[in-house]
């Protein structure tokens, strides 16, 4: 009997790796594991330095040229040019699903379009809440959702929401409430696990005293972020207890103005700037640290950050923004407003005094059971299976 040919499948998406964020982890972790499932993914993104054509864990990318002025200006928005279209209708034609990612993007918008015209069955994800930048571009956010967005919305069969926050997100701007479905994101529980024995090498590493207590976050260092909330914060908690260390992974446009505020301040030896770590080395900061911090002020649908501390068994400081409080139990952590720097140092001061080690199990434990990769990706299928 022959083997069953596999379903082509074309995923499209603004960025993906080696640019680093969210949308491209969850597009690459979900890719790789489609490929154990009878699917033949291609991934269609932007080309920021990239060949034409590559490959990434045994999928192909194929990618468009763009406009990326936004980029410089810590907005992740391309505009395909012209002459990206036939690459569209190339990669649409010869797949039997489309699968897009974000509702606000011109890409999704095209995919969307192009899948109707061949009647293809057409999926949406969106990943993140209205994100607020607190200047004009604001309005010129909105109007993408009234405009690119809603049209996205309205051309998708299934829209996959990554968190409860998401869908009352797009539910907002007018989604069908039939379309829509919760997916939560995964994460990757072998390579995100507690390592016996990191803590003290990282400690020695990163020159950080061995009976500090840790303070991590994982951010990209922009506004949006919440990076200056926790400077602040940060401020406030060494005053109060100087053996907290806090470490900072990641850059962004606004790291140097990060860097001059740190030391303004005059707290460099209780704020370490890390820098871009690799994905490899990302399990090895978790495990060098006793709580993780998400200072976020808007935006976030499910962060993967907050899975990835919790599955390495750190409790988890958040804001209460977007989908993070319908994963983050009482027990394992503590949402407080955003925007408040009080706030965070008085919930970081508490989770500072607290023996957290007998806890670890069963937050590890519920990772497992709720969040793996391989969960998210067969509730994914179940979805293409019932559009084919």
């Amino acid at each position: 009997m022959a083997p069953m040919a596999q379903t082509r499948l074309c995923i499209v998406t603004h960025t993906f790796l080696p640019h680093v964020g969210g949308i491209e982890k969850v597009v690459n972790e979900q890719s790789k594991r489609l490929l154990n499932k009878n699917f033949k993914p291609m991934i269609v993104t932007n080309r920021i330095g990239t060949p034409q054509k590559y490959m990434v864990d045994g999928v192909n990318v194929e990618c468009y040229e763009s406009l990326n002025t936004g980029f410089r200006l810590g907005i992740p928005y391309s505009i395909p040019t012209v002459g990206s279209f036939p690459t569209f209708l190339k990669a649409v034609n010869k797949s039997k699903i489309i699968h897009a990612h974000g509702h606000p993007y011109l890409t999704s918008l095209a995919a969307g379009k192009i899948a109707k015209m061949y009647g293809k069955p057409f999926v949406l994800t969106q990943h993140n809440t209205f994100i607020e930048y607190n200047n004009m571009f604001d309005e010129v956010e909105r109007l993408n959702d009234l405009t690119v967005g809603k049209q996205n919305l309205r051309d998708a069969d299934k829209i996959i929401a990554v968190s409860g926050a998401t869908k009352d997100y797009v539910l907002s701007l007018g989604a069908n409430p039939k379309k829509v479905k919760v997916i939560y994101n995964g994460v990757d529980l072998t390579k995100f696990r507690p390592l016996a024995g990191k803590r003290m090498e990282m400690r020695r590493k990163l020159g950080i005293p061995q009976n500090a207590i840790v303070v991590l976050t994982v951010r990209r260092l922009v506004y949006k972020n919440g990076v200056d909330t926790l400077i602040e914060g940060a401020t406030i908690a060494v005053k109060k207890n100087p053996r907290i260390v806090f470490l900072a992974v990641g850059k962004g446009p606004d790291s140097d103005g990060v860097k001059l505020r740190i030391k303004q301040l005059g707290i460099e030896d209780n704020f370490k700037l890390a820098g871009f770590v690799s994905d490899t080395d990302l399990p090895s900061y978790y495990n060098a640290a006793d709580l993780f911090v998400l200072p976020s002020k808007s935006g976030e649908g499910l962060p993967l950050v907050a899975l990835e501390a919790m599955a390495c068994a750190l409790p988890v400081i958040a804001t209460d923004v977007g989908g993070i409080r319908e994963v983050l139990k009482e027990d394992y952590g503590k949402l407080v407003p955003p925007s408040q720097p009080e706030r965070l140092a008085e919930a970081i001061l508490d989770f500072a005094h607290q023996d957290f080690s007998q806890r670890k199990l069963e937050l590890r434990a519920m990772m497992e059971e709720k969040f793996s990769w391989d969960t998210n990706v067969e509730r994914l299928v179940e979805i293409y299976e019932e559009l084919i």
